[in-house]
């Protein structure tokens, strides 16, 4: 029997399982999923390339767990920012920048590099499960301010984050978009809803 570097083979086994998804989130940071192949991951954590099929049966099951392990970072960080603003517009606000922070990070050049992965349902079904994560605060505060539809409103704003995202990306000034993006968000809740 292999020896374990954990007190369980089942803690062993979910230590494993995590450093393969780590090594395929590194190659991910080139922004190009294509990286992302066996032979690489298990170079980088120095298995064996059929060892790394006892924990992922196939490529996309890989690339649909390192959608699952980066999902809380960024549910985090908009839920920390928006449980910080005291008011419904603030916490708009805060559902923007903190996405916008994320991407100025580098975080979102590893959803772009999924973004190109051809014919894996199990990725996009991870990635529509993440998206759906993302938008509930972002509901919450909606629902807050009275909108009737919060979940249409939530995609409509959505859609001014990732084109500020497109922008960040591709060289505008991080600051200037991202104050920019705020503020349309805000004034659109605001001037479209009800009683604001």
């Amino acid at each position: 029997m292999p020896r374990i570097s954990a007190a369980t083979v089942a803690e062993h086994h979910a230590q494993q399982r995590l450093a393969l998804v780590r090594a395929a989130r590194e190659l991910l940071e080139s922004g190009d999923a294509g990286a992302v192949t066996f032979t690489a991951i298990a170079k980088a954590t120095g298995l064996a390339r059929n060892s790394v099929y006892k924990y992922f049966p196939g490529r996309p099951e890989l690339l649909a767990a390192v959608v699952e392990d980066a999902m809380p970072r960024w549910t985090d960080a908009i839920r920390a920012g928006m449980s910080a603003a005291s008011t419904p517009e603030e916490k708009i606000a805060a559902y923007v920048s903190s996405q916008l922070d994320l991407v100025r990070g580098g975080e979102h050049r590893i959803a772009q590099a999924l973004a190109g992965v051809q014919d894996a349902a199990v990725v996009r079904e991870s990635a529509m499960r993440a998206h759906q994560e993302l938008l509930t605060p972002l509901i919450g505060a909606l629902t807050d301010l009275g909108d009737q539809d919060p979940r249409r409103t939530s995609l409509l704003l959505q859609g001014i984050v990732n084109a500020a995202t497109t922008a960040i990306e591709n060289g505008d000034d991080p600051d200037a978009v991202t104050e920019l993006a705020v503020r349309m968000a805000v004034t659109a809740i605001t001037g479209t809803l009800p009683g604001r």
